[in-house]
This record gives C-alpha cells, structure tokens and sequence, in this order.
C-alpha cells in the first residue's frame, strides 16, 4: 500500500509509541509527506512553465494553423524520444478532431517511411533542442517536395528551427526533474501546445459533436453522443393509427407493436395522443371495447425531435416515468418511436 492510500485508511499504520510513528502520521494527515512535496513542485514547476508558453504564445501560432488549415493533405507529426511519444499522441488528437494526421517515426522514415509522407501534406516536427540528428532525412524529404514544416522547439537557433517555416518557440522553463535532464515540463509545453493547435483547428473548421460522433462512434464518447434518430424505431415497427379506429383494432396494433402503446393521428397526420398500458386500465370496463381512440388516448403525449441526443430522450422518460417517446418532425408528424430498452442497450445511461 503507497502512503496516498494510508490517509484515507489511517487504521492501516502500524502501532507504535515511538514519537517517530506519530509524526509520520501528522505529516500523513497534514499533508506534508516528502512524497507530496515533490508532487506538488513538479506540479508548479510545469505550471509555470505553461503560462511562459500562453504569455509567449504570438504570432507563429497564428501562422501555423493557418498553414495546417489551408493543406490538401495530412499533417504528418514526428519527433524522437519522449517528444517522439508527444508527436504520436499529438497526431491523434488530431486526427480525432477533424484534422486528418498521422505519426512518422523519424528512424523508421528513413527505412522507407518517407513514402508516407507525400505532396500536399505537411510536417510538424518535434525536438526541445532542435537538433536531433534523427530528424533529417525528414527534414530534407520535406524541403525536396515544398511541404511546410513546423517546428515545436526550444533552440531558438537551431537545426531544426533553421529549416522550419514556421518556429513555435517553447519558453525557456526548467524542467522539474531536480538534475533538469529528465523531460518534464518541456514535454508538457509540447504537449499542450499540440492540444492547442487542434483546437484551434476544430473551431476554424466548425467541427461539430456530429462530426466528433462520426469519428468517436465506440466508447463513452460515442454513446453520449448518440442520437435519437441512430437508434430508433421507423416505418412499420412504429404503432398508429388514426383517430377514427376502434379500441378493438387499436390493441391488437399495441399488442402487434410490443411498445406498450399507440399513437394517434389527426387527418393532418400530425401526432395528437397516444393509448398506453395505463390508459387502458384506466378505462377497464364494458364500454372499452365499444369506444374509439380518441375517446380513450391522452391528448398531448411527451415527444422528442430526431436529432435530439439519446441521453436526453432516456432523461424525459425518466422523469416522467414513461418507457417510449414518439419521435416527430417540426409539425408534430411522427417519424419513429423509441423505447426505454432501446437506450439502455445502446449504452445511453
């Protein structure tokens, strides 16, 4: 067990009556373990470091998404080492967000990876110093076909920045590993920016949660994002009848439906009530079989819009304790119906 679970777990300390076990709990309790100390000047020593980058952040950045912007083709991000695994998570978020990219590894680039790069696209290269060495048959491919490349970088003058178009220069921050060695806080100035520059693309191209839905159609993501129109029940699976109809043919078309009720139009076809399970109790008698719908229906029934999402049509029927909703068009006319079950298997919760 690490000392972060024995504060919530305090009866897990040995007993002891050495003065030693009791000050290892008060700093436990107060929060003042050496472990926790590191934590949090590692914490705000990136912090510091990310809010040199958002004060230094001009022009460049501008430069760079308009370039990202106006390519016809993919957005190719390497880098070596851990700027390598900031490059490969960059491209995805990336990718994921509208603009089309991809990961080059730069030692692999140079055993015919290089074809994956093509006319068209361009490059974002990664390297805190600027000059990684592993980076140049890149770089060089890059400069022979005219592709743009951007440079995410702390030397200034370096290699890399050199042959770049465009520099997103990374503020001078120590990192937060005590030798200043480890990449820490150059790594997450890297990151972020990433993030950044994805954004800024999302909101310049007008990427929508329908477009993210399209791209994220697996996981959480994809479920919360679910429309009522992705799941629900059309054409004849859908239980109507006109106003007109007899209770009698009304129930064998609820029975036939399995929705647990009916839908009622007008001669405008337009939804004007529905019979449900309830409604039928309700009028449990002699004259039930003898009536028509209308004499029968709940005028008014709680619908949803087809592109309203799946979680807000399961919040409807919950809070009005119903297990189906009609879906209908802009004039009331139906075009589906959904039922509790149908969100439930589809992951919406």
């Amino acid at each position: 067990m690490t000392r972060g679970n024995l504060r919530s777990r305090p009866h897990a300390i040995p007993a002891g009556n050495s003065q030693s076990d009791g000050s290892s709990l008060r700093r436990i309790i107060d929060n003042e373990t050496p472990e926790l100390v590191v934590a949090r000047r590692v914490l705000r020593q990136e912090i510091a470091g990310l809010e040199a980058l958002a004060a230094e952040l001009g022009a460049a950045f501008a430069e760079a998404v308009e370039t990202l912007a106006s390519i016809a083709g993919r957005v190719t991000v390497t880098g070596m080492g851990k700027s390598g695994h900031v490059a490969r998570k960059m491209a995805s978020t990336l990718a994921s967000t509208g603009t089309s990219a991809q990961f080059v590894h730069p030692a692999e680039a140079s055993h015919g990876d290089l074809g994956m790069i093509v006319a068209g696209d361009a490059v974002v290269a990664l390297s805190n110093s600027g000059d990684t060495s592993d980076l140049a048959h890149i770089l060089e491919h890059a400069r022979r076909f005219r592709l743009p490349i951007i440079a995410i970088t702390s030397g200034a003058k370096s290699a890399l920045a050199e042959a770049a178009d465009v520099t997103l220069l990374l503020p001078a921050a120590a990192e937060a590993c005590p030798m200043g060695l480890a990449p820490t806080t150059s790594s997450t100035m890297m990151m972020v920016l990433g993030d950044a520059l994805a954004v800024a693309l999302l909101e310049r191209k007008g990427f929508s949660a329908d477009d993210f839905q399209r791209l994220h159609p697996g996981g959480q993501l994809g479920r919360r994002l679910l429309k009522v129109t992705d799941i629900m029940h059309e054409g004849p699976a859908v239980p109507l009848v006109t106003g007109e109809t007899a209770m009698t043919e009304a129930i064998l078309t609820m029975t036939a439906k399995s929705f647990g009720c009916v839908g009622i139009t007008d001669r405008d076809g337009r939804l004007a009530g529905v019979v449900t399970d309830g409604d039928l109790r309700r009028h449990m008698g002699d004259r039930l079989l003898r009536s028509t719908v209308t004499q029968v229906m709940s005028p008014r029934p709680k619908t949803i819009r087809p592109q309203a999402l799946a979680a807000e049509a399961l919040a409807v029927m919950n809070e009005h304790t119903i297990t189906s909703l009609f879906v209908v068009d802009g004039k009331g006319k139906p075009l589906g119906i959904l039922h509790i079950h149908d969100c439930l298997r589809a992951g919406v919760a």
